[in-house]
């Protein structure tokens, strides 16, 4: 008996902290231990606060004009209108990398994605390109509750898609791909202004015989998805400089058409 008494006492001795162990332990600071409301406030002043979006569109005819020669360039025959290039939260930072992007999240949306949203590098299958699109995009828009799953980001991205029908408005405002009739941009913009506001941006590549070839246009919207929204300062923007430029003001521009055989030189 005495000697598991003993045998007690020792074992709580080496549990129980001593009093210059506490006095050590209570001097420590841990005010920041459960300060859960300082986490968030310092995560929403990074990925979540950001005003502005802007939805991207492409024109397939002059996407491989600007593709690095190694990089094969496919068309599929059933494309032959502007595709989704992406919707991108404006001045987000530090987003989470962390949430996945499995083919079953978009199953639903599969068919529909492949026809407006389709990727035209032939190493990046459709997928791939969304996941990207996904990671580094998605994830920052997330944090308002209309785009906050993959199916939501997906789905509205369609649905804006389907509002800005710019295939048709330019069809109806006798702006048709061609490679002999070029546009100047105040004709481009008088047609499509009152279909996407008017602080849209057109943009250009130029190609190997220096012609400037609308590629893109992106169009701004709030936070609340209106249109319009006070466009970041040019110089404060991070990351590699986009792949287009603004189109100018006085030189031809060229919508030039989809050549499914021969996409990297549309017109010869």
């Amino acid at each position: 008996m005495l000697g598991s008494q003993l045998c007690l006492l020792v074992l709580l001795g080496a549990v129980v902290p001593t009093l210059q162990q506490r006095d050590q332990w209570s001097s420590l600071d841990h005010s920041n231990d459960y300060n859960y409301v300082r986490h968030d406030e310092e995560v929403q002043k990074t990925f979540c606060s950001w005003d502005c979006l802007k939805f991207t569109l492409q024109w397939p005819g002059a996407f491989c004009t600007y593709l690095n020669e190694k990089a094969k360039c496919v068309i599929q025959p059933e494309i032959n209108t502007w595709t989704i290039h992406g919707l991108w939260p404006q001045k987000a930072y530090n987003c989470c990398g962390c949430w996945h992007l499995f083919p079953s999240d978009l199953e639903v949306l599969d068919e529909e994605l492949s026809q407006e949203w389709p990727s035209f590098v032939k190493s990046k299958s459709y997928f791939q390109f969304w996941k990207m699109e996904w990671l580094k995009h998605g994830v920052c828009a997330a944090c308002v509750e209309g785009l906050n799953s993959p199916i939501k980001y997906f789905s509205l991205c369609l649905k804006l898609r389907q509002q800005f029908n710019i295939t048709r408005t330019l069809s109806e405002g006798n702006v048709v791909p061609s490679c002999d009739r070029p546009y100047k941009l105040a004709e481009l913009e008088e047609v499509l202004t009152p279909l996407i506001g008017e602080h849209h941006e057109i943009q250009c590549i130029k190609d190997k015989q220096d012609r400037e070839l609308w590629f893109q246009v992106k169009i701004p919207l709030s936070r609340n998805l209106t249109l319009g929204c006070p466009q970041p300062n040019p110089t404060a923007e991070r990351g590699p400089p986009p792949a287009g430029h603004p189109c100018p003001s006085q030189t031809p521009i060229y919508l030039v058409p989809i050549d499914h055989e021969n996409p990297r030189k549309p017109c010869g």
